[in-house]
């Protein structure tokens, strides 16, 4: 509910100020919007797959118009998009940083800002490199029950 008065607040403040707004308050003002989606798109990810991953299925086979990925994400898929959309909204705060550079000023805080962008982009490349590592590789993959003799052989 906060992120929405958020948004409705910055869409409304982005409105009044259209006619008078240079082109990098545009750009800002629109990686504004699209940063707070991001971040409430997250939390809707968060809530549905936690729902579906520990407490019931969703069961969405009347409701058409829904998600598909509501009903098809597992941890692994789950890790990916949070990372993903963590990523996004760094890569959106980096640019609004960029946009706002001061020769004369402070740079450590930019710097920051990159270097934890940097390890976000590395963080998610490792998480999907070792997950498509992972795939059939889990002791017992590819075994369809009651086919194994008694011998452990397939």
């Amino acid at each position: 509910m906060v992120l929405l008065i958020q948004f409705l607040r910055e869409l409304l403040h982005f409105i009044q100020n259209a006619l008078v707004a240079t082109e990098s308050d545009v750009i800002l003002g629109i990686l504004t919007l699209v940063d707070l989606t991001l971040t409430g798109n997250l939390v809707l990810i968060v809530i549905f797959s936690g729902y579906e991953n520990f407490v019931s299925r969703i069961d969405a086979d009347g409701h058409p118009d829904w998600p598909e990925w509501m009903t098809k994400v597992d941890f692994t898929g789950l890790k990916q998009k949070l990372l993903a959309s963590i990523v996004a909204i760094s890569a959106i705060s980096l640019l609004k940083a960029f946009m706002h550079i001061d020769p004369s000023g402070d740079q450590t805080s930019l710097m920051w800002k990159v270097i934890i962008h940097v390890v976000f982009v590395g963080s998610s490349l490792l998480l999907a490199l070792s997950d498509k590592l992972g795939d059939g590789k889990v002791h017992g993959a590819g075994i369809e029950p009651g086919k194994v003799d008694r011998d452990g052989g397939h």
